[in-house]
């Protein structure tokens, strides 16, 4: 890469985004492009929609492709936060309230906002997200504020362009002007009084770094913390020149809710903040203004985000005295994700940068048990009979359960108003990972490793009481349990020869017949060539391998010749695969003659040639097919070994 070239091309690149001009050019952009003069909620919302939107299935909320990348798993709060963001955009009441994200620590609250800031920034870099602002002033307002109130209602009339809000006092004092007082300003000693059509406007890219459209404001401590930090304050250096402090160029418009006019503050830990910060969110959520001492309200069109606890929140519920501030916040909880597969996706982003991975290899399945394990510790244990906590798990990751439908589903949710709100977050599971990874000497990290370090790292973690820990425990040892069975299958499926072709086969032997039997046909014989009735015997062999009663096998049946005939419809072929809980019947099917061979091969002390090569086959499928390297196959063939002799 040519460094030096790079450089050259962007600030070539970087160019284009230099437009200035006067408000009668900006007013031409404007009545071609009536977008650009959106209100903060409007741009946000219209930034996340020009990203995509997948529709849900049936009870199931859309997938917004903007967040897609970074957030896995919460797809019912994000929604929430779109509406927000829709309704707003539409200029109805909502977008006078404060957006704040309750939910455990480590949930995604701060990733949300994060996003929306960083999104914010890219969006304006684009021709449909551009920003412009009236230059020099200090809350880079649009420059519509400068038509005057008379001129609006026919604007609007004539060419649907709504107008909100007043110019600063800084601007105004400067439109109220002519240029013997604006020498010193961007707007030049030319300037005529209340010639709106001439002042100067350019474009504006936000950006939190270089405070423009993007504000971050954090608590401290209440006794020393000014409120200047959040509305801005007076300039004691300018008094001696403009005479009073009155006077807006006395005053610095650098506050958080200042520098992020027409876009977002994030209000982290809005909750812990003493009352007085409330008192000027009070303001900006109902009335879009921001009072200081010695000047009218300051309008601000801005996006004010917040995040904090479930504890902080239901003390500030609790407290009569914020109940004006409680009807200006829509709440939206951010529980802890629910599903395993999205969970491995979160470790997946949270390792993937990390150089430990050139050295130190994480086996199959190693991910997918931490997440099972983590995931456990935050589901609330089912009252409905026969549901046990691992098939609700399953049944939230989307996998087929015996007897459940999605109804159950929606009905495990209904019954746990609370769920996710607990447990244990990610980021205990990804330090513990972490911490195994740089373990010395270590060239892999299995799951038995993994659930290792999880167990050792309940002791060092400062806010589980006794009984979490004991509950922790015996999850680890059934999520333990949950691994013995893909270990011993993972082995099983490596020493079958050619299991795809023997699984297929096994399948259309089994479809064949389960076809005859429920249509009341007879099946030919390959080798006589006569017609005879189903074999009920394959069926039955097939079928009990995951339980299903001689009373359910009709229902069953059917339910496969109507996944048959589904699949078909749409021009996609059956496969052993096609139906989860028949993979897992013909798959076990397979496996039951082999336990025998798997078991004396894996754990003989001193195998002989004939065991070594076979060893030496499975280990190579292994790491071929599988994902292993050497070193953790023959883990797990040790492991499996033991599983087997006990």
């Amino acid at each position: 890469m040519d460094l030096m070239q790079r450089l050259a091309e962007f600030r070539s690149a970087e160019e284009k985004f230099q437009w200035h001009g006067t408000f009668a050019d900006y007013f031409e952009l404007v009545k071609a492009t009536p977008a650009l003069t959106r209100l903060s909620h409007g741009r946000v919302f219209d930034m996340i929609m020009a990203a995509g939107m997948q529709p849900g299935g049936d009870h199931e909320p859309p997938r917004y492709e903007f967040f897609t990348e970074e957030l896995f798993g919460m797809e019912k709060p994000l929604q929430q936060v779109v509406e927000y963001f829709h309704s707003a955009a539409q200029r109805l009441e909502v977008r006078k309230r404060i957006l704040l994200l309750m939910g455990p620590v480590g949930g995604g609250k701060s990733t949300i906002v994060s996003l929306l800031k960083r999104g914010l920034e890219a969006y304006t870099r684009t021709d449909y997200g551009a920003a412009y602002a009236i230059e020099g002033c200090p809350m880079h307002e649009d420059p519509m504020h400068l038509v005057p109130d008379a001129l609006r209602a026919d604007l609007n009339r004539e060419y649907k362009i709504y107008i909100e809000g007043d110019l600063c006092p800084h601007c105004r004092f400067y439109v109220d002007r002519d240029g013997s007082a604006v020498v010193n300003h961007p707007w030049g000693r030319d300037f005529r009084r209340h010639a709106f059509e001439t002042v100067p406007v350019r474009r504006i890219l936000f950006s939190e770094r270089h405070r423009m459209g993007v504000g971050t404001f954090t608590p401290s401590d209440p006794k020393s913390q000014d409120i200047a930090e959040l509305v801005g304050g007076i300039d004691l250096s300018t008094i001696g020149e403009v005479g009073v402090e009155s006077d807006p160029r006395a005053y610095r418009f650098d506050g958080e809710l200042n520098i992020a006019n027409r876009g977002l503050m994030e209000f982290i830990e809005m909750l812990k903040c003493d009352e007085k910060f409330l008192y000027v969110l009070l303001t900006l959520s109902q009335e879009q203004n921001i009072k200081t001492g010695r000047f009218s309200m300051i309008y601000a069109d801005e996006v004010v985000v917040s995040h904090t606890n479930e504890n902080e929140y239901q003390g500030f519920v609790g407290n009569r005295k914020s109940e004006a501030l409680q009807d200006r916040i829509i709440l939206v909880k951010v529980p802890y994700n629910l599903r395993v597969s999205d969970e491995v996706k979160i470790y997946e982003k949270l390792l993937s940068h990390s150089d430990a991975l050139r050295h130190v290899h994480i086996a199959p399945h190693t991910l997918r048990i931490a997440s099972l394990f983590a995931v456990l510790t935050r589901l609330t244990p089912p009252k409905k009979a026969g549901m046990t906590l691992m098939k609700k798990l399953k049944l939230y990751d989307g996998q087929d359960v015996e007897n459940c439908t999605t109804k159950d589903v929606r009905e495990l949710q209904e019954e746990a108003p609370r769920e996710g709100m607990d447990g244990i977050s990610p980021l205990y599971v990804i330090n513990q990972l972490s911490r195994a990874l740089i373990q010395q000497g270590a060239t892999f990290i299995s799951p038995i490793t993994a659930l290792r370090s999880l167990r050792d790292g309940l002791d060092q973690h400062t806010s589980i009481n006794p009984k979490d820990r004991e509950r922790y425990l015996n999850l680890i040892d059934e999520a333990r349990r949950e691994y013995d069975d893909v270990a011993k299958l993972e082995v099983q499926r490596a020493f079958v020869y050619s299991f795809e072709e023997s699984a297929r086969t096994l399948l259309n032997n089994y479809l064949d017949h389960v076809e005859a039997f429920c249509n009341r046909q007879k099946v030919r014989d390959p080798i006589t060539d006569d017609e005879v009735d189903p074999d009920e015997k394959l069926m039955r062999s097939i079928e009990e391998q995951i339980g299903v009663t001689e009373n359910a096998k009709k229902t069953f049946r059917e339910e496969i010749l109507i996944r048959m005939a589904a699949m078909a419809r749409k021009g996609l072929k059956f496969e052993h695969s096609s139906h989860e809980r028949l993979r897992e019947a013909i798959e076990k099917k397979l496996f039951a003659d082999l336990k025998d061979v798997v078991k004396i091969t894996t754990s003989t002390r001193t195998p002989d040639a004939e065991q070594l090569r076979k060893i030496n086959d499975v280990v190579d499928r292994l790491v071929t097919s599988h994902g292993y390297t050497t070193a953790s196959a023959n883990e797990l063939l040790r492991y499996v070994g033991t599983l087997l002799n006990r």
